[in-house]
């Protein structure tokens, strides 16, 4: 399932393998182990990833099954913006 989370999560944001583990430090190798189920990620390695997917960790785990969108340092006016577009989504 993690394998899989990680994979969905970086192909919806149209990264690639190398962009991913520049953006975390590590070798792209580690990014296709972690993809194809070789090894997991460390649990410090699973926190920056969830960071870098604007996700949860249960969400990457597979306990929660929403994706959330870390929104607390945008402005109020930007945030109550982001809620109407996603009313008007779910609405459609």
């Amino acid at each position: 399932m993690l394998n899989q989370r990680i994979r969905l999560l970086r192909l919806a944001r149209n990264m690639n393998q190398v962009e991913l583990a520049n953006r975390l430090g590590v070798t792209k190798q580690s990014v296709s182990n972690w993809e194809n189920d070789n090894i997991q990620p460390s649990i410090e390695m699973l926190m920056k990833l969830a960071a870098v997917f604007s996700v949860s960790t249960d969400y990457m785990l597979g306990i929660e099954s929403g994706e959330y969108l870390d929104v607390s340092d945008l402005p109020k006016e930007v945030v109550a913006h982001l809620r109407q577009i996603v009313d008007d989504l779910r609405a459609k």
